[in-house]
């Protein structure tokens, strides 16, 4: 096998793969970005996604004959799309709601978070079944984890649902990571 037949045989193929996963996977983390106003940083990837695909996409045309090559700029935008997933939840960007309905009496949950930092409101209402407690709060998504398995630890029939927040106002709660006007990494700022 000469050079040339292992640039286009092998290499090619894995370059347009590769090329693929990291432009898919940018272009996955630019659209949380967007959703959550990063104006700054979202452009800057986006600029780096569609040169990575334009390269890809090149030697694609260059090379039609190559059936194969197709089944490789195929592979690398499905695990791209799998990879952009998994650096998602690394990152943990943002902010969510919690909303906790529980029909047990949440008094041990509600000091438990109090303790933890975590800013709550509380509300006594009535469900299907009879009286419950709902609990509202508010977390970064990087300590949505401890705040589920302190929920799960009181109560593990407990109901709770989970929303994005794209911005939180001026909060300032000791313990919570939440403080100031929102944060500002290459151009975001809360509202």
């Amino acid at each position: 096998m000469n050079n040339l037949d292992l640039w286009g045989i092998i290499l090619l193929p894995l370059l347009i793969f590769f090329a693929r996963i990291i432009d898919v996977s940018i272009g996955t983390i630019r659209i949380i970005l967007v959703s959550k106003g990063y104006k700054l940083l979202a452009p800057l990837l986006g600029f780096f996604e569609v040169l990575i695909w334009i390269i890809a996409i090149g030697k694609i045309m260059q090379n039609l004959d190559r059936w194969y090559y197709y089944l490789f700029y195929a592979a690398g935008f499905a695990t791209g799309n799998y990879l952009g997933i998994i650096l998602e939840e690394m990152l943990a960007l943002g902010f969510v709601g919690v909303r906790v309905i529980t029909k047990k009496p949440a008094d041990l949950l509600i000091e438990k978070m109090k303790e933890s930092g975590y800013g709550i409101t509380i509300i006594h209402a009535e469900g299907a079944t009879g009286l419950v407690h709902i609990i509202y709060t508010t977390v970064k998504r990087k300590k949505l984890k401890d705040l589920i398995f302190m929920i799960k630890e009181f109560n593990p029939k407990a109901f709770y649902t989970i929303e994005d927040i794209k911005s939180v106002s001026n909060v300032t709660r000791p313990g919570s990571g939440l403080s100031g006007h929102g944060h500002s990494f290459l151009g975001r700022k809360g509202k």
